[in-house]
């Protein structure tokens, strides 16, 4: 089904969202990561939507969500779930599925966190929660967490530049003839916006926010004991596949899927993908759980 494009308000901050699939149908929230938007989910939406009603923000700081400076607006992982929070109940969603990506994996699990009774089921698709999961590209980032001094903070810029978007965060592990330009250069250029990489790089520095709440996460898991897919990109350079594995570790059922490509799995593997979430929420009581 055809996707429709809206902007909700939350506060101070206008939200855009991509909206497919029947209004009574159970609802899929696609929460995207770094440095990408709800577009990274283009593929994937309409393979989804004659069953679901799949529901795609930009988060603040990214995409089109007009939201404000830096200097009005704390750009933090706590900040990005309280606005989420906000916009889930102002469309008036009690029941979902959370599927995330990279930085949506800590903001959905918040709010999981905080009303595990709304949340069905979880797919993850190189949605870290667990230090298994890291590589070892992270030695910038974890030193800026150490030490938030300017010269720490102006190591991390590397992390931003239109090459590592390219070649790093999109091409590791891809089929390069099936990666398409378009997810690549859209982030390219939502990034080369005057101020987005000052807040790119607060939530840089609040990424360690996300590491403190693991063994909250987990804690979830093991309470909760929410039904659980993990699809990954095997050669994904930020999140290794241990990171998949280790959801096992809290909630043993859950279902385990690898594929040959990188990070950003939905531009190579989007079909895929989509066969392993309709099989997987096929077999979970979506509507009513």
């Amino acid at each position: 089904m055809q996707a429709h494009y809206h902007w909700q308000q939350v506060g101070d901050v206008s939200i855009f969202y991509r909206e497919a699939g029947p209004k009574d149908a159970p609802v899929l929230l696609l929460l995207h990561g770094f440095p990408t938007a709800s577009h990274m989910f283009r593929d994937l939406i309409p393979l989804l939507s004659d069953r679901y009603r799949v529901i795609a923000p930009d988060l603040p700081g990214f995409g089109q969500t007009h939201a404000p400076p830096r200097e009005r607006f704390a750009y933090s992982f706590d900040n990005l779930a309280n606005v989420l929070s906000g916009f889930v109940e102002a469309l008036h969603i009690t029941r979902y599925t959370l599927y995330i990506f990279d930085y949506g994996a800590p903001i959905g699990l918040r709010l999981a966190m905080r009303h595990p009774e709304r949340v069905v089921a979880i797919i993850s698709q190189n949605g870290n929660a667990y230090m298994e999961g890291f590589s070892d590209q992270w030695a910038s980032w974890r030193a800026y967490w150490a030490d938030p001094s300017d010269a720490s903070r102006a190591a991390c810029r590397a992390s931003l530049s239109s090459d590592t978007i390219r070649n790093w965060q999109y091409g590791t592990g891809a089929d390069p003839t099936l990666l398409s330009p378009d997810g690549y250069e859209l982030d390219i250029a939502y990034m080369a916006r005057p101020g987005v990489e000052e807040i790119q790089l607060d939530l840089i520095l609040d990424y360690r926010s996300n590491v403190a709440l693991y063994p909250d996460f987990h804690a979830y898991f093991r309470a909760h004991r929410p039904p659980l897919l993990a699809v990954w990109g095997r050669y994904d350079p930020a999140f290794l596949p241990a990171g998949a594995l280790a959801y096992r570790s809290d909630l043993p059922d859950a279902e385990i899927h690898f594929l040959d490509t990188g990070h950003f799995a939905l531009e190579t593997h989007h079909q895929e993908i989509a066969g392993y979430v309709v099989d997987f929420m096929g077999r979970i009581d979506v509507g009513s759980r």
